[in-house]
């Protein structure tokens, strides 16, 4: 069996949104920031989660990502085949041509029984589980930094206005004139 970092990464990226959603939606910055993923990679992957209706995205200031539905009703399994990440022990891919047409290899009911047991298991591992897993170790969930506000409550004060020249070349005509 093979897992690429495109199932681990979704998982890490999904437990870190999971975690930190409560505070509103979470940008994929924070998440590649905290979890070292590229961002462009986070991209992808969350294009797919958004397609297969795992997560939901919020656009504008404040705005990012949230879980479509409670972390509880997300398994493993949804994850790791939302990102189109095969989970298949067997050579020829379960297609049952190991040794070429109608030809299967001698361990080819071993592998997929294999594959079955893998689904069965990363679908009993629901996404709530694996968040309280990182609470259960400590993991410190950090505040959501307060925005700033763009309207001051302070009125502002215009600079004084200085008579002075704005240029070399307007410099250079002032002192010519004076």
């Amino acid at each position: 069996m093979r897992l690429t970092t495109k199932g681990r990464f979704a998982v890490t990226a999904m437990i870190d949104l999971a975690l930190r959603q409560a505070s509103g939606p979470v940008t994929l910055a924070a998440i590649s920031q905290r979890q070292q993923i590229s961002l462009s990679y986070l991209e992808q992957l969350f294009g797919k989660l958004r397609r297969n209706d795992l997560v939901e995205s919020t656009r504008g200031p404040g705005g990012g990502y949230t879980l479509s539905r409670p972390a509880q009703q997300i398994s493993v399994a949804d994850i790791i085949l939302s990102v189109d990440e095969p989970l298949d022990a067997t050579q020829c891919g379960g297609k049952e041509n190991c040794h070429g047409e109608n030809n299967r290899c001698m361990t080819h009911d071993l592998w997929s029984t294999l594959n079955q047991h893998m689904v069965d298991f990363l679908a009993s591992v629901n996404l709530q589980k694996l968040v309280d897993d990182q609470i259960a170790k400590g993991m410190q969930v950090e505040a959501k930094p307060l925005l700033r506000r763009a309207i001051s409550p302070a009125p502002a004060l215009k600079p004084p206005r200085v008579n002075a020249p704005n240029s070399v070349f307007a410099l250079g005509g002032h002192l010519a004139s004076q």
